[in-house]
Formats: C-alpha cells, sequence, structure tokens
C-alpha cells in the first residue's frame, strides 16, 4: 500500500483512533487524528450494575463496537467474574479484534458488510426463541439490532456501558488545514460523527462547504447518506473495516498521483511545443534577415 504522502484526519474517538492511524503513516500516509466523538462514563451507572449483577441469565452477548467491549468488560470485572457459557457477536471487525484482546476467540461476526443488517443475516441467530439476549452499546443508538433479535424471538435488553458526545474541540483547526492546503482526506466512521462535524463547524462559524476541499471516505451506504444530505462532499464510500477504509485510501491516493504525472507531462510537452515554435520563428527571422 503506498498512500504517497495523504493526509488524512482520522476522526474515530480517542481511544479506536490508534491503530487506523499507524497504518496509514505505516502506509506512506500522514496521519491527523481529530475526533468527532468524545467518550464519557456510562448514562445510569446504577443501572449497569443492576444488569451485570444477572449476566448469567443472558445466552448472547451482543458488542456494538470496540469501545463497548472495553468499557463493558471493564465494568463487569469491577463487580464480579465473566459469565461463563456466553455465545458472544460482534457487528464489526474491530469489536471481533477488541474481544480478542480480552481472550474471546469464538465470536461470531459478519465476514463482509460490518453493520447491524449483516450480523442479523447470519444462519446463528435465525432462530432465538426462548433465548436472552444483551446487547452492550453507548447511550441510545439504532433500534435495528433489538427489533431483529425479538423478531426472531429473543428477549432483548441493553447495557448501555458509555456515553456519547460532541468534542469541545474547536474545528476551525480542521477548517485552516483544508484551507492552507494540509489535509486531503477526512475519515468518518458514524452518522453521528457526521451530525457532530456540523455542530463543530456551527460553533466555530463555519459550514460544511467550507472542507470542500478534503474528500470525505466512508466506511457505510447510511453514513454517505447523511454526509451528502449535510452538505459535505466530495464523499467516498469504501468497504467497511480498516482495511476497506485503507484500500479506499490507497486507490485515492494511487489517481492523485497518476492526474499530477499526466498534468505535468502535459506541461512538459507545453513547454517543448513552446520552445520549439520560439526557435523555429526565431530562426526564421533571422533567415529573413540574413537575405
Amino acid at each position: 500500500m503506498n498512500l504517497n504522502v495523504l493526509r488524512v484526519a482520522v476522526t474515530r474517538p480517542l481511544e479506536q483512533s490508534a491503530r487506523l492511524a499507524a497504518a496509514i503513516d505505516a502506509g506512506g500516509g500522514e496521519s491527523f487524528v481529530f475526533p468527532l466523538i468524545e467518550i464519557g462514563p456510562p448514562p445510569d451507572p446504577a443501572a449497569l450494575d443492576a444488569l451485570i449483577d444477572r449476566l448469567d441469565a443472558f445466552d448472547w452477548a451482543i458488542f456494538s463496537s470496540p469501545t463497548a467491549v472495553d468499557r463493558a468488560i471493564e465494568c463487569i470485572r469491577a463487580r464480579r467474574p465473566l459469565p461463563a457459557g456466553w455465545s458472544i457477536a460482534a457487528i464489526g471487525e474491530g469489536t471481533q479484534r477488541a474481544l480478542a484482546r480480552h481472550g474471546f476467540d469464538h465470536v461470531l461476526a459478519p465476514t463482509e458488510r460490518f453493520d447491524s443488517e449483516a450480523l442479523l443475516a447470519l444462519p446463528a441467530l435465525a432462530d432465538l426463541q426462548g433465548r436472552q439476549a444483551v446487547i452492550f452499546r453507548g447511550q441510545e443508538g439504532r433500534e435495528l439490532m433489538a427489533e431483529g433479535l425479538r423478531a426472531r424471538g429473543a428477549t432483548v435488553e441493553y447495557a448501555e456501558c458509555y456515553s456519547r458526545h460532541a468534542p469541545s474541540a474547536d474545528a476551525a483547526a480542521l477548517v485552516d488545514r483544508v484551507r492552507g492546503g494540509q489535509l486531503d482526506a477526512l475519515v468518518v466512521t458514524s452518522s453521528e460523527a457526521v451530525h457532530n462535524l456540523c455542530e463543530m463547524l456551527s460553533r466555530a462559524g463555519s459550514r460544511p462547504s467550507a472542507l470542500a476541499g478534503c474528500t470525505l471516505f466512508v466506511p457505510h451506504p447510511r453514513i454517505a447518506a447523511a454526509a451528502r444530505s449535510a452538505g459535505f462532499g466530495p464523499v467516498v464510500e469504501s468497504a467497511g473495516g480498516d482495511s476497506g477504509v485503507l484500500e479506499a485510501l490507497a486507490a485515492f491516493a494511487a489517481r492523485r498521483a497518476s492526474a499530477a504525472g499526466t498534468g505535468a507531462l502535459h506541461a512538459a510537452g507545453a513547454g517543448t511545443s513552446h520552445a520549439v515554435g520560439a526557435g523555429t520563428s526565431h530562426a526564421a527571422g533571422a533567415r529573413g534577415e540574413a537575405r
């Protein structure tokens, strides 16, 4: 992978940015971490503790994000041993990696699209009659997973183990980089991050159009639709996960390098034509004078 010194802003929460940022740097790009979501404590710690105390009642544990994994495991271990006998599912490859770090090797997860729809399509979740499932997630979020599990016969509860909010950072720093030609790409990995970016730009007295010199890379059609609807563009939809984002960035960098090379050749050709023409005119003029 060659990112050709592509300058990329990684906007995941700070806790989730390091892996992608390091991969961008290792691939020849330049990463700039600018979180669009800030992670906070559980919205209702007492309710979370009460649910943790009866985790043995659940058959399925479903984790919505790497942060959900890390925060949930931390909260559980602070009160009790991890339950045995769970069937565990993860929505994305980053979430699956986070579970592996905590010792969970047998995890149900989609292998192509990384979203609730893809997880619900897996045969293992086709019939959940009489089963109990807990979804570890942040405050609020999409209801699709819970609705899909209930439609298959499961009883579902949420364990909201962290909160999310827009950072207080000044988006003017982002706008200044774009206007100064110091930022080529912005990786945005959730619709909530799109919303927060709009809010942060507004606080800075700016609009999505201020980032028009920078291409947004998003890993899902839903996020792409949210970004375009908010007024961002151009928007490139990549495959899911870090690998999908990196492939899209590399393809973009290659196109830019090719276009720059073509432009340089055209410029060189124009310069050669000009020199030849000037030389010919000058010689002809000289011959005319000689006659």
